[in-house]
């Protein structure tokens, strides 16, 4: 199973760029637990992106991606701006449709690859050697450790990349789409999915 989300800050200010980053590595923390693959095309810098686009893999993506659609409320005294009173900023994730395949073709030369040994969840079955690949292209980047060979990880990070640009290709219509949408929902301050709180991003209500 594949899912692909879109998480956005939408219009909203830097801060909610903030919580955008929070979100990725929470998810992220979330989708390693369980045990699966999550790659991501973060369109700014990783700290503060305007939007990402996640891609999660494996037995049970759907259902970790069905915990975290709609709105997701950080209330956090703003460090940027101390004297901002405002303390509640949101975030939106969305599902993202399926891309066309290939719309924008990776030339295989320009990727750049290297090697990691595997680790977290799996047991005996977890690969001991350096045999997980890493798949650079543009500053996008994929991962794969599910395979106990180099040359099949090689294989399989190439086709995530190529996805997740597939997928960023698709973005723009869409992201606009849901822009839209996201300010709706800052309207509706009850109507957030989940909430956290603080440096810590952590968790204060989970209505799942």
């Amino acid at each position: 199973m594949q899912v692909s989300l879109l998480i956005s800050s939408g219009d909203g200010p830097e801060e909610c760029r903030q919580a955008v980053a929070h979100v990725v590595a929470r998810m992220a923390a979330e989708a390693e637990a369980l045990g699966l693959e999550m790659n991501a095309c973060f369109d700014g810098p990783k700290e503060r992106p305007a939007s990402v686009i996640v891609v999660l893999e494996g037995v049970g993506a759907e259902k970790l991606a069905a915990q975290w659609l709609g709105t997701v409320l950080w209330r956090q005294k703003s460090k940027l701006r101390p004297q901002h009173r405002r303390a509640n900023w949101f975030v939106g994730v969305f599902a993202l449709d399926q891309p066309a395949p290939d719309a924008v073709r990776i030339d295989p030369a320009e990727v750049r690859f290297s090697s990691f040994r595997a680790g977290g969840p799996g047991g005996q079955h977890q690969n001991t050697t350096d045999s997980a690949v890493r798949a650079e292209w543009r500053s996008i980047v994929a991962v794969s450790r599910d395979e106990r060979s180099q040359h099949r990880n090689k294989a399989v990070a190439l086709q995530r990349l190529q996805f997740l640009v597939d997928q960023r290709a698709a973005q723009s219509e869409a992201d606009a789409k849901r822009r839209a949408n996201l300010m709706h929902k800052e309207l509706q301050r009850g109507a957030a999915r989940r909430v956290f709180e603080g440096d810590t991003f952590v968790e204060r209500r989970w209505e799942g």
